[in-house]
C-alpha cells in the first residue's frame, strides 16, 4: 500500500499564465471535466414567462403540454395544476409549436422549435423533434435550418404522415420557408409548397373531420435591428383538398392589396365554419372574417382593437371544440365571442399579451391561456383566471449582485418588471422572497455599492428609477435632453451601471455616455456620439409594416454596453448596437474607436458585451452578436493593448451566437461564455471551450455575473430564470499538471457549520421553490479515469486517524463532489413498538481539522479539511463544549440501553422456548416482560394510539433535542437529564438484578434442552 498526500503546493506555485500560447490547452470536455458540478435553479415563477403554445391531450384532460418562448417544453399530468420540464436534455429551449399524435397521444409528441411570436428578443430553433414515449426522450428529426416552426399536423389516421409549416428566419431571407411533409415518421422530408424566401407559413391547420382538407396562411415579414415589416403582396390564405398536394388561395370576401399576418381556425364541431383574422392595409378592413362554406366565401364581422392590435405578436384564434359560435382571439387582453364573432369581450383579469388559448376537450368551461406572464387556468369559460405557480420560465435580460449575506440577485424581465431576491431563503427561494423594483419590460437593475438604494430601468430608459429601500422614496433620474441636445437615443435595453471606484457615480448610455456624480441628480455627457449615427437606421416611427409598431424596441444607433476598468477609473469601454467599440483612457475627455482593429468581424455587428479585465488595464473582452442580421456565428475577442490589436478566442467548440462573457477574478484563463444554446467554459483562456450541461439546459443566457465573495456564477437566462453555479473556485485550479494525476483533491474553502433555521417552506406543493445551495462540507476531487474494479471508499478521520464516518465516494471520470454534513453516525436505539426520532439524529462534530481518506485499490489518498463554526453565531466555545459533551453522553446511554434491551429480548425469546417445556419459567418470563414494559413502549401505532413515553423514548427525545442544537443545554434540559438518568440507572439496576437472579438458571436449562442462547458482545451488536 502506498500513501499519497495531495496538496496544492505545486499547483498554487504555478503562475496564472501557466497556459502559454505554445501549448494546446486543456481539451477535456463536458461531463468528463465538470463531473458532479451542477447548476442550481432558483426561478422565479412568481413572474413567469412568455408562453408560445398550449396543447391538450385529445382524450385525457389530465394531460397537457406547454411550449415556452425560451424555457423548453413542460408537461402536466394533473390537469394543469403543476408542470414538469421534459425537453431539457441537449435540446434548444425556444419552442414554436407542439403537436400530439391523435392516434397515439400517449406515445408520439412532436415539437417544432423556434418561437413564432417574433418580437425583437426571440430566440431561434434548430428543427423538429419527436418523442415516442410521451416526452421522456427526444430525437431531432431534421429541418435543422427551419429557424422557427409554426405548425405541425399529424394525420389522425396515419402516424407516419406529418405536415410541418415552417415560418423561417426572422432576420434574413430563408429558402426553408414553406410546408413540408414526411411519409415515414420524420426520417425524410419533402417540401410540398412554398411561396418565396421572404414569405413563410405562419399557420397550418387540418379539417378535423377530413384530413385531406388543410388550410395554410403565408406571411411576408422581416425584422432588422432597427425596423420591422409585416405584410406584402405574397401574404395569403390557402386551402388544399388533396392532402397538401395542391394549394389555392381562398380570398373571396377579403380586401385587395397587401396582407400581413393571417390567423386561421376551423370549428371542430362544424368544419364548414372558419374564422380568420386579417392584417390589411386599412384599419376598417382588418379584423375578424367568418366563412360558413369552408372558405369559399368570407364575411367581415369585427374590427375591435383587441382583434387587430399587434398582429405579428397576437395571431392565434381558437374555437370551442363543442360550440362553433364560441371563438377566442389572442391579443393584448384576449377576446372572447359567444355569438359567432359579432361581439367580443375581454377575458378575465390576468397578465397581458395573450398568445394562445386552449379548451379542455371534455369540458369547454375549462380553459388554459398562455401569456407573456405564464399560464392561466379558468374553470368558468374565461371569466376568472388563476395563474400556474410552478412554471419558472422567466426571461431575464440582465443580472447583478450585492454583498449581503445571503447575497441578493437583481434583474429585469421581459414584460414582467424588475425584481430582486435572495440567493437562498428559509425553506428555499420562494415567491414571497422576491421584491418588485420596476415596471414594464424590466432590464438592468443595479444596487448602489454602499447605500440601500437600487437603480432600475424600463424599456428604452423610458424610466430610470432610484429607489431608497429604507425610505421607500422613488425618484426618476434618467438623463433628459437639455438645450442644444439632439434627441437622445436609448436602446430598448439601455446600459446603466454604478462605478467600481466612486460609489455615488452612475452611468447611463444613450448615443452618448452620461455620468452623474450624485446618483442621478445631475448629469454630464462625457462622450460625443459614439455610434455610427446612421440616419437610415433611425426611422422607428415608421416601423411595423402594415400595422405601425413603434414600441421603442427598434431604437438603434445606441450604446448597448459600458464597462469601467476595475484597475483604473479613467478607462471606460463602450460598445454600440451598430458595431462600434470605443475606449477612453482619460475619463471621457477623448475616445478612440477601435472597431477597425478587430479581425474577421462583419461590419456593424452588434457589440453585445464588453468585459474589462481585472488583471491589466489594457485588457478587455468583446462579445459580438450578429444573429439579428442572420449571422449565427460566434464572435468573442480579447485585447491586451486597449484595442490596438484583438485576438479571436471563439472556437468551433461553441455552438450558438454569444451574448455575454464573464472573466474569473483570480484566474485569467478561466472564462464563462453565455450563448443562445447555454453555458460554455474555458479553463485555458479560450483555446478550448466546453459546454456545461449538468442540470443546465440549452437555454439562452443573456448575462452572467460572478460573486466576489462566494465565487458563485449567476446566470440571467431568457427562459429559465436565474441559474447558479455555486462556488466555481475549483475550476480555477485545473491545470495540465492536475489532469495528469490519477487522483487529485482540490482545495476548497473552509467548511462552515451554518446555524440555520429549520423554519420556512411556506409554499404550497403547487408552487415552484428555488433550490438552496448545500451547506455541507464539500470534498472535491478529480479522477483521471472512472473507477470500475476493486475497492474504493471515502472516510472522514480525526487527526489521530480515528474513523469519524464513511462517505459514498464518487467514482466517475472528471470532477467528483462528495458532501459531508458534519455528522458522525446515528445512535443505535433500543428496539420497541414505536419509532424514536433520536435514532435519526446523528452526532455533529466540533470545529477543527479533519482528514479525508480515500482508499482506492491499493492506494490511499489523503486531504485535510477545516471545519469552522458559523461566524454569525453568538454561542461561546464553552457552551459548544457543554452541548457536545452532553450529546455524547446521551448518545452512549442510548446505545447502552439498546444493547441491554437486545439482551432482554434475546432472554425473552429463550424463555418462550423454555416455558413450553417447563411452566416454572412462566413467572421468570413475566418478570422480564414487566421489566421491558417499564423500559420501552410495547404497544401503539406511532401516532395517536401510542402509549406514554418510557425510558427509551425519554432518553432518545432528550438526545435528539441536545444533539440537534448548537447552544449549551438549557437548565430545563439539564434538569430533565437528571430525571432521565435516574430512571435509566434504576431501570438498568433492576434489569441487572433480574439477570443476577435468573441468568444462570436460564443458561443451564437452555443448555440441557439444546436451546440456543447466545448473546452478542456489545461491540458485535453496535457495529453489526
Amino acid at each position: 500500500m502506498r500513501i499519497i498526500k495531495l496538496s496544492l503546493a505545486l499547483m498554487l506555485a504555478l503562475p496564472v499564465s501557466y497556459f502559454s500560447q505554445e501549448n494546446s490547452g486543456i481539451t477535456l470536455k463536458g461531463k468528463e471535466l465538470f463531473g458532479d458540478i451542477k447548476a442550481r435553479h432558483i426561478g422565479p415563477a412568481l413572474m413567469s414567462g412568455r408562453i408560445a403554445d398550449l396543447e391538450m391531450h385529445p382524450t385525457n384532460n389530465k394531460v397537457m403540454y406547454v411550449g415556452t418562448a425560451g424555457g423548453g417544453v413542460w408537461k402536466s399530468t394533473n390537469g394543469g395544476a403543476s408542470f414538469t420540464p421534459i425537453f431539457d436534455e441537449d435540446n434548444i429551449q425556444s419552442i414554436g409549436t407542439i403537436a400530439i399524435d391523435p392516434s397515439k397521444p400517449d406515445q408520439n409528441i412532436w415539437v417544432g422549435t423556434g418561437e413564432t411570436w417574433v418580437r425583437n428578443s426571440v430566440s431561434v430553433g434548430d428543427g423538429i423533434y419527436k418523442s415516442v414515449d410521451g416526452g421522456q426522450t427526444w430525437k431531432n428529426m431534421g429541418l435543422e435550418k427551419s429557424d422557427r416552426i409554426s405548425s405541425i399536423i399529424v394525420n389522425p389516421k396515419n402516424s407516419d404522415e406529418v405536415w410541418v409549416g415552417v415560418l423561417g428566419s426572422l432576420w434574413s431571407d430563408s429558402d426553408e420557408r414553406g410546408i413540408y411533409k414526411t411519409n415515414d415518421g420524420g426520417t425524410t422530408w419533402q417540401k410540398v409548397f412554398g411561396v418565396d424566401n421572404k414569405t413563410g407559413c405562419s399557420d397550418l391547420i387540418i379539417d378535423p373531420k377530413n384530413p385531406s382538407t388543410m388550410y395554410a396562411s403565408f406571411w411576408e415579414f422581416r425584422r432588422s435591428p432597427w425596423s420591422f415589416s409585416s405584410g406584402g403582396e405574397k401574404s395569403a390564405l390557402y386551402k388544399s383538398t388533396d392532402g397538401g398536394k395542391t394549394w389555392n388561395k381562398i380570398h373571396n370576401g377579403f380586401p385587395g392589396g397587401k396582407l400581413g399576418r393571417i390567423a386561421i381556425a376551423v370549428a371542430p364541431s362544424n368544419s364548414n365554419i372558419l374564422y380568420s383574422v386579417l392584417e390589411t392595409e386599412k384599419s376598417e378592413t382588418s379584423g375578424l372574417y367568418r366563412s360558413e362554406d369552408g372558405g369559399s366565401s368570407w364575411k367581415h364581422l369585427n374590427s375591435d382593437f383587441g382583434l387587430v392590435v399587434r398582429p405579428f405578436y397576437f395571431s392565434r384564434i381558437v374555437v370551442d371544440p363543442k360550440n362553433p359560435d364560441v371563438v377566442v382571439k389572442g391579443g393584448l387582453f384576449g377576446s372572447i365571442s359567444r355569438d359567432g364573432g359579432k361581439t367580443f369581450k375581454n377575458l378575465g383579469a390576468m397578465h397581458s399579451d395573450i398568445h394562445d388559448i386552449t379548451f379542455d376537450n371534455l369540458d369547454s368551461d375549462r380553459m388554459y391561456v398562455g401569456t407573456d406572464g405564464g399560464v392561466y387556468r379558468s374553470w368558468d369559460g374565461g371569466n376568472t383566471l388563476d395563474i400556474v405557480r410552478n412554471l419558472p420560465v422567466s426571461q431575464y435580460y440582465h443580472v447583478s449582485l450585492d454583498n449581503n449575506e445571503p447575497y441578493n440577485i437583481y434583474g429585469g424581465l421581459q414584460d414582467n418588471g424588475s425584481w430582486y431576491g435572495p440567493s437562498k431563503g428559509d425553506g428555499g427561494v420562494e415567491s414571497r422572497h422576491w421584491n418588485r423594483v420596476g415596471f414594464g419590460d424590466g432590464f438592468r437593475v443595479v444596487k448602489h455599492p454602499t447605500k440601500n438604494i437600487i437603480y432600475s430601468e424600463m424599456q428604452g430608459a423610458e424610466n430610470v428609477w432610484r429607489y431608497n429601500l429604507d425610505t421607500k422614496e422613488i425618484v426618476t433620474v434618467q438623463p433628459l435632453p437639455v438645450k442644444g441636445d439632439p434627441k437622445l437615443r436609448f436602446n430598448w435595453n439601455a446600459p446603466i451601471l454604478t462605478s467600481l471606484h466612486q460609489p455615488d457615480r452612475f452611468f447611463v448610455g444613450s448615443q452618448f455616455l452620461h455620468k452623474s456624480e450624485d446618483m442621478g441628480k445631475t448629469w454630464t455627457k462625457i462622450s460625443p456620439d459614439l455610434t455610427t449615427n446612421n440616419k437610415a437606421k433611425q426611422n422607428q416611427e415608421n416601423s411595423g409594416g402594415l400595422s405601425k409598431d413603434n414600441s421603442g424596441a427598434e431604437n438603434h444607433c445606441t450604446i448597448f454596453t459600458v464597462a469601467e476598468s476595475p484597475k483604473n477609473e479613467k478607462i471606460i469601454w463602450a460598445g454600440t448596437d451598430d458595431g462600434n467599440v470605443q475606449v477612453t483612457q482619460n475619463g471621457g475627455q477623448t475616445w478612440n474607436n477601435v472597431t477597425a482593429n478587430i479581425p474577421n468581424l462583419p461590419k456593424n455587428t452588434w457589440v453585445h458585451h464588453i468585459e474589462a479585465s481585472s488583471f491589466a488595464e489594457g485588457t478587455a473582452y468583446a462579445v459580438f452578436d450578429g444573429h439579428n442580421t442572420g449571422d449565427y456565428n460566434t464572435y468573442v475577442y480579447k485585447t491586451k493593448d486597449f484595442g490596438k490589436t484583438w485576438t479571436s478566442i471563439s472556437t468551433p467548440d461553441i455552438k450558438g451566437f454569444a451574448r455575454n462573457l464573464q472573466e474569473d477574478f483570480k484566474n485569467e484563463e478561466l472564462l464563462f461564455l453565455g450563448t443562445e444554446k447555454g453555458l460554455y467554459i474555458t479553463i485555458d483562456g479560450g483555446k478550448n471551450w466546453s459546454h456545461f450541461t449538468n442540470n443546465m439546459p440549452n437555454v439562452a443566457i443573456h448575462y452572467i455575473d460572478l460573486h466576489p465573495k462566494t465565487n458563485d456564477l449567476v446566470m440571467a437566462t431568457h427562459g429559465r430564470g436565474i441559474i447558479i453555479l455555486d462556488d466555481i473556485s475549483v475550476l480555477r485550479q485545473i491545470t495540465p499538471e492536475v489532469l495528469a494525476k490519477d487522483v487529485h483533491f482540490f482545495d476548497t474553502s473552509d467548511a462552515m457549520m451554518e446555524e440555520k433555521s429549520s423554519y420556512g417552506g411556506n409554499a404550497s406543493e403547487l408552487e415552484f421553490v428555488g433550490e438552496n445551495p448545500s451547506t455541507n462540507a464539500k470534498i472535491v476531487y478529480y479522477l483521471k479515469k472512472r473507477h470500475v474494479l476493486g475497492k474504493m471508499d471515502l472516510e472522514v478521520q480525526d487527526m489521530n486517524g480515528k474513523k469519524i464516518t464513511s462517505l459514498n465516494a464518487g467514482k466517475q471520470k472528471g470532477i467528483n463532489v462528495v458532501d459531508w454534513n458534519f455528522t458522525t453516525k446515528t445512535p443505535k436505539i433500543a428496539a420497541a413498538k414505536t419509532l424514536a426520532y433520536g435514532g435519526f439524529t446523528p452526532l455533529r462534530v466540533s470545529a477543527g481539522t479533519y482528514k479525508i481518506v480515500m482508499n482506492k485499490g491499493k492506494d490511499v489518498y489523503a486531504k485535510n479539511i477545516v471545519v469552522k463554526n458559523d461566524p454569525k453565531s453568538k454561542i461561546t466555545l464553552e457552551d459548544r463544549k457543554q452541548q457536545a459533551n452532553l450529546a455524547q453522553t446521551l448518545f452512549d446511554m442510548n446505545e447502552n440501553l439498546a444493547y441491554k434491551v437486545y439482551e432482554l429480548d434475546e432472554t425473552l425469546k429463550t424463555l418462550d422456548e423454555l416455558e413450553k417445556k417447563d411452566r416454572s419459567f412462566t413467572k421468570i418470563k413475566n418478570d422480564f416482560q414487566k421489566q421491558k414494559e417499564k423500559m420501552v413502549i410495547t404497544t401503539g401505532d406511532n401516532y395517536v394510539g401510542s402509549a406514554e413515553p418510557l425510558l427509551r423514548e425519554k432518553l432518545a427525545t432528550l438526545y435528539a433535542s441536545i444533539a440537534s442544537q448548537f447552544a449549551a443545554p438549557t437548565n430545563s434540559q439539564l434538569q430533565n437529564f437528571e430525571t432521565v438518568k435516574d430512571l435509566y440507572d434504576t431501570s438498568l439496576k433492576e434489569l441487572e438484578q433480574l439477570n443476577s437472579k435468573n441468568r444462570k438458571k436460564i443458561e443451564d436449562k437452555a443448555k440441557s434442552e439444546n436451546i440456543p442462547f447466545v448473546i452478542k458482545t456489545k461491540d458485535e451488536f453496535i457495529n453489526g
